[in-house]
């Protein structure tokens, strides 16, 4: 049994977070229902930002918002003094409905449209990290247009990928995203960014992996970077204000998760970036990094109520329940793990291995595979553990099933943040048939 944060059981029994009985929030809230523990996030945003802070380098922690958006997460992170990391015109408007601080917005995605571009440049936001020739093009011409100036990062692959412990040199040349560092690409979109006016070209930026161990692949992409900007310096006269290195830190979801502390993960980021600069005799950078889930996976969980049973005897006992992949589609998708306990039982004793199936017509739609619990019944409620990042983010109306309600508890308080769908949601935007007009 994995506890976390502010995670305890109370003397009923029950699950508590953020001093708040989780099985009152069900009964208030209904399910299936995500609970937020705030004081967890903090403490999350506050190992990382403050290790910068302690070792005297200057940084910008950016929370990648694509993990879990709302305006009260954007609130969060700005409260925490955060940046902001948005991937879509959607998610820079929940930054804006927030008063996130536009200056402190960096704007990711490698098929930006024109209006997004045209918004980011409207409302000033404090960069705009480019993807490919294509945009370098759309938005010198809309800076030209709007007589608008625009800082930028040039997001680059070096040849790495890392996921988990497993780190790979070579084979992410072929990658949708950035310009290729080994190719020449990222070289000529630097010469086109320095040339022009309307542009200021800050820095480099790359994204390695997700649900990341260890630190080998951070130090190694720090390396070929450097290289290249010694080059740069060398043949363009270019030095990077900003070495932004991303994200993609790993959480704890089982007990084959093994990830670092934040303060490790970011003082050996510096340690290697100080030791490049040293070593290339280059301006020290501004280090940047993104973490997203990181920040809100394991401070989230989702709550269930147990429904319908099914055994198919000498093989397996499912159990269902009133959510699924249309509030966490990882297992359908990624194959993801979990673990669980019933949070009105939590300390009693497992009696029995069920498989959690949701209630979307998918044979797939599956959250839990062999999970030990009491025997339940339909008064019980299963909290599903470390679902706070690309649940709701990534939650759907597949069957037309509203999406759930989020709740964010801390010191004994819970505040409603995104209100339940209601079926008069899922039609909302909806048109009868006889109101059919011909374009």
């Amino acid at each position: 049994m994995y506890f976390h944060g502010t995670m305890k059981v109370n003397a009923k029994g029950h699950l508590e977070i953020g001093e708040m009985d989780t099985v009152e929030l069900v009964q208030e809230f209904g399910t299936p229902l995500y609970v937020y523990d705030v004081a967890l996030m903090r403490e999350r945003a506050r190992g990382f930002k403050q290790t910068f802070e302690n070792l005297g380098v200057a940084a910008q922690v950016a929370y990648a918002s694509k993990a879990f958006s709302c305006i009260a997460m954007a609130q969060l992170a700005n409260e925490e003094g955060l940046s902001l990391d948005v991937v879509s015109g959607g998610e820079l408007y929940t930054a804006l409905m927030a008063e996130f601080p536009p200056e402190r917005i960096h704007f990711h995605g490698n098929n930006k449209s024109k209006a997004e571009l045209e918004m980011a440049l409207q409302n000033n936001i404090g960069c705009i990290v480019v993807d490919n020739f294509y945009e370098l093009e759309l938005l010198s011409s809309l800076c030209e247009n709007m007589a608008k100036t625009t800082k930028i990062l040039l997001r680059v692959t070096p040849g790495i990928e890392a996921h988990t412990h497993d780190y790979i040199l070579t084979g992410q040349e072929d990658s949708k995203f950035g310009f290729d560092l080994q190719n020449g690409q990222a070289e000529q979109a630097l010469k086109i960014a320095l040339e022009s006016s309307k542009i200021e070209m800050l820095g480099i930026h790359c994204h390695i992996g997700s649900q990341i161990f260890e630190t080998t692949g951070f130090i190694v992409a720090a390396e070929k970077i450097s290289q290249k900007l010694y080059d740069w310096k060398d043949k363009l006269s270019f030095e990077a204000k900003v070495l932004n290195l991303g994200g993609g830190f790993g959480i704890r979801y089982t007990d084959e998760d093994k990830p670092l502390p934040a303060a490790q993960y970011v003082a050996e980021i510096i340690q290697e970036v100080q030791k490049q600069v040293a070593k290339f005799a280059l301006n020290m950078p501004e280090i940047w990094i993104e973490p997203g889930r990181s920040l809100v996976g394991d401070a989230g969980t989702t709550f269930y109520k147990i429904g319908s049973r099914k055994e198919v005897p000498n093989i397996r006992q499912y159990v269902a329940v009133d959510g699924g992949m249309s509030d966490n589609i990882r297992p359908a998708l990624y194959q993801a793990k979990y673990e669980a306990v019933l949070a009105n039982r939590v300390l009693d004793k497992a009696e029995e291995t069920v498989s959690i199936a949701g209630k979307c017509c998918e044979s797939g739609d599956m959250l839990i595979w062999d999970l030990p619990l009491p025997k339940s019944s339909s008064d019980d409620v299963l909290a599903v553990f470390c679902t706070g990042a690309y649940g709701y983010a990534m939650a759907n109306n597949y069957n037309r099933i509203p999406r759930p309600p989020i709740v964010f508890v801390e010191n004994g308080q819970a505040k409603l943040v995104v209100r339940r769908e209601s079926f008069e949601d899922i039609v909302r935007m909806d048109l009868p048939l006889k109101e059919m007009i011909k374009y």
